[in-house]
């Protein structure tokens, strides 16, 4: 069997393992990892199930390239969204990927259904996959699984996805990596598969894909984005947000924070030391030691557990990234779950004594909301706007589609509020990231420019996570879309029918969020942003609601969707998406 040519269905119901061929025409027009994964789910769940549901269907895909590629290998998770009833797809990197591409053989990914009767793990080698008893793992954080299997490496839960958090991760490495959010950790935790355990090493090299892999290890530390991140990771962000006014701070009531200097980049560089490097690693790092262990901080993590809760002091924002990395929680949603708390108490919906800048508070509570311990964790633990609607304050964190905006304020880059708003998993700002050019620009962007940013990323991405590529490195990809690398393992396309695989998976995934009762209306701009916060740029520093629209429709135009954003017809037959769509709300030809 060709390499990545099937796929392994684990069915934890019946304790059954098959193999399967996947369809050629599904390798073909969707490549695998994201694109792959989309048209499984499609195909394999019905609309409208229970995300936290035994019904619920779970992939863990690898694509064509994992394993080959410099940087960071990465893997996929698929599934429907406990946190916002959505498609879900959440990439994590280390240790797992590589060797799960080794692991696996020839298949392209594990697709998982039922559940089983006791926890269990995966254990994966030699291109099968076999259903073990772990009982004696239930209950054990991130770091405390890894530790059992010190000669593999895992994607598990923790306490966050036992008990059913709906922003639960899967994580790796001691929690040193999350495919984080949308709760993937917590359709595993309904499942109870509490690990998947890649056993052997990652695919030998060939000498073509040796020589490619120097060429574009060169061009990737050579390139602006490799400069940067070989020196900063992501932590830099948080200085950048901070510079141009786009960092959520306070619970989202300002947009700059006066400790972002304590918490930013020369404060992580004097706190950690560097992580050890693999021989075929790319970008830089750090490791911090910290009261309770050492952790590797992500810009997400100052960002929303430091400038978000009023946390100035890198040490207390490290630690508390270390406590979600091992409770396995996702650290965006965690920091928006604890701000709206604080925010709450001060409005009277709850009666808790919360201030912001109070680390040891903000523990507490991380910790009731990944076990729901408490009352206010157990609804906490359920997003901001289970909250919300359970104690009132709807208004305090903005959401899209359930899902709480992450790290940067669309108020200081408007096209960001269309890349939240159109996000096919919720607020999300992987899928199209235009706050990085719009807010640097010398004149103000007109929405045409807007409309061509979010849809031109979000087309380019869902490409590169079919392969499935590392975020940064994926600008290396950017000219051929991965034509060269695909062409060296055995996968010949053209870079504009890979143009087109952009298109049709991210048509395919609206295709399904419609299934699954979405339309214009939850592609929403949060109350929040509509009002400026209490420092920006300038007077006018907010989303124009009436501008938001505009785009919104323009941004549907652009797409070929009708003004309920749902795909027409047409589009659908000319992008090739095959299947059954007649339960799909599609309108009729344009």
């Amino acid at each position: 069997m060709e390499r990545q040519s099937g796929i392994v269905r684990v069915d934890l119901s019946a304790r059954s393992v098959t193999s399967e061929p996947v369809p050629d025409s599904w390798r073909r027009k969707y490549v695998g990892g994201k694109g792959l994964g989309a048209r499984y789910l499609f195909d394999e769940l019905e609309a409208g199930t229970d995300p936290l549901s035994e019904r619920n269907v779970l992939l863990f895909l690898i694509g064509p390239l994992t394993g080959y590629l410099p940087s960071e290998q990465r893997y996929v998770v698929v599934t429907k969204s406990p946190q916002t009833g959505t498609f879900l797809d959440s990439y994590a990197g280390g240790s797992i990927a590589g060797r799960l591409a080794g692991s696996l053989g020839d298949h392209a990914g594990i697709l998982v259904t039922g559940r089983a009767s006791e926890p269990v793990t995966l254990s994966v080698t030699g291109g099968d996959v076999t259903i073990e008893s772990s009982s004696e793992l239930w209950g054990l954080d991130a770091a405390e699984v890894d530790e059992r299997f010190p000669d593999a490496a895992t994607a598990c839960i923790g306490p966050a996805g036992e008990h059913g958090v709906t922003y639960a991760t899967i994580a790796s490495d001691g929690g040193d990596h999350h495919a984080g959010r949308g709760g993937a950790g917590a359709v595993m935790g309904t499942k109870r598969l509490k690990a998947i355990v890649a056993r052997d090493g990652p695919p030998e090299l060939t000498d073509r894909l040796r020589v490619l892999r120097a060429k574009y290890e060169r061009a990737y530390a050579e390139n602006e984005t490799g400069r940067w991140q070989a020196t900063s990771e992501t932590l830099e962000t948080v200085d950048f947000a901070n510079e141009v006014g786009v960092l959520p701070t306070h619970g989202w009531q300002a947009s700059r924070f006066d400790g972002a200097d304590e918490i930013g980049i020369s404060a992580a560089r004097a706190a950690a030391h560097e992580r050890e490097r693999a021989d075929d690693a790319v970008p830089g790092g750090f490791r911090v030691d910290g009261d309770e262990g050492e952790s590797v901080p992500r810009g997400s993590t100052p960002i929303s557990l430091g400038a978000g809760l009023g946390i100035d002091d890198f040490d207390a924002v490290a630690t508390l990234g270390w406590i979600c990395d091992r409770l396995a929680l996702d650290v965006i949603s965690s920091g928006n779950a604890v701000a709206w708390a604080i925010r709450a108490s001060k409005e009277g919906h709850i009666d808790r004594d919360l201030e912001f800048g109070d680390d040891a508070a903000a523990r507490d509570l991380i910790e009731e909301i990944a076990t729901r311990s408490t009352e206010l964790g157990a609804v906490l633990a359920d997003g901001v706007e289970a909250a919300a609607d359970e104690y009132g304050g709807d208004d305090l964190i903005p959401t899209v589609k359930g899902m709480d905006l992450p790290s940067y304020d669309p108020r200081g880059a408007t096209a960001m509020a269309l890349a939240y708003a159109t996000s096919d998993r919720g607020a999300c700002h992987r899928r199209a990231r235009p706050v990085e050019a719009e807010a640097l620009a010398p004149r103000v962007w007109t929405t045409d420019e807007r409309v061509d940013a979010v849809v031109t990323e979000q087309n380019r991405r869902a490409v590169l996570w079919s392969l499935v590529a590392d975020d940064f490195l994926g600008d290396s990809l950017a000219e051929d879309l991965g034509v060269e690398w695909l062409e060296a393992v055995g996968r010949e396309y053209e870079r504009e029918e890979l143009a087109r695989v952009g298109k049709r998976i991210w048509t395919l995934v609206r295709l399904f969020n419609v299934r699954e009762g979405f339309d214009r209306a939850d592609d929403e701009l949060p109350a929040v942003v509509t009002e400026p916060p209490e420092s920006g740029r300038h007077d006018d520093y907010a989303v124009d609601p009436a501008e938001f629209e505009a785009m919104l429709e323009s941004y549907y135009e652009y797409r070929g969707w009708d003004q309920e954003g749902r795909p027409t017809e047409s589009m659908v037959r000319r992008l090739g998406i095959d299947g059954d769509l007649e339960d799909v709300a599609v309108s009729g030809p344009e």
